[in-house]
C-alpha cells in the first residue's frame, strides 16, 4: 500500500475542540502537535497553548492576553522553538 497523497489532518484537542493547529514541534524522534486556543475574557482575548503527542496532551494556563485574537496569534508567533520546548517540558 502506498503513502497517502495528502497528510492526515491533525487530531483535535479533546479538551479544546476549537483550538487551531499551528504546526509541529520536533526534535530528534520526539514530535508534538501545537495548538492555540483562544477565548473572550471581558473586552480582551486570552490564549493558551496545547501540545499533543499520541494520546498525551499537555496544556498551559491562559498565558496570553491581548485585545484581539489576531494579537494573541501574533504574540504566540513570537515564541521561539526553544521557548516552546521549555514550555512543553515544564508541563510534563
Amino acid at each position: 500500500m502506498g503513502q497517502p497523497q495528502h497528510p492526515l489532518p491533525p487530531a483535535a484537542v479533546p479538551e479544546a475542540p476549537t483550538a487551531r493547529h499551528l504546526g509541529d514541534l520536533g526534535r530528534a524522534d520526539e514530535r508534538w502537535q501545537v495548538f492555540l486556543e483562544t477565548r473572550s475574557q471581558g473586552r480582551a482575548v486570552a490564549g493558551r497553548v496545547h501540545f499533543m503527542q499520541g494520546d498525551t496532551t499537555r496544556s498551559s494556563a491562559w498565558i496570553l492576553l491581548e485585545w484581539s485574537e489576531q494579537e494573541v496569534l501574533h504574540r504566540f508567533n513570537e515564541f521561539s522553538a526553544v521557548e516552546l520546548w521549555r514550555l512543553v517540558e515544564s508541563l510534563g
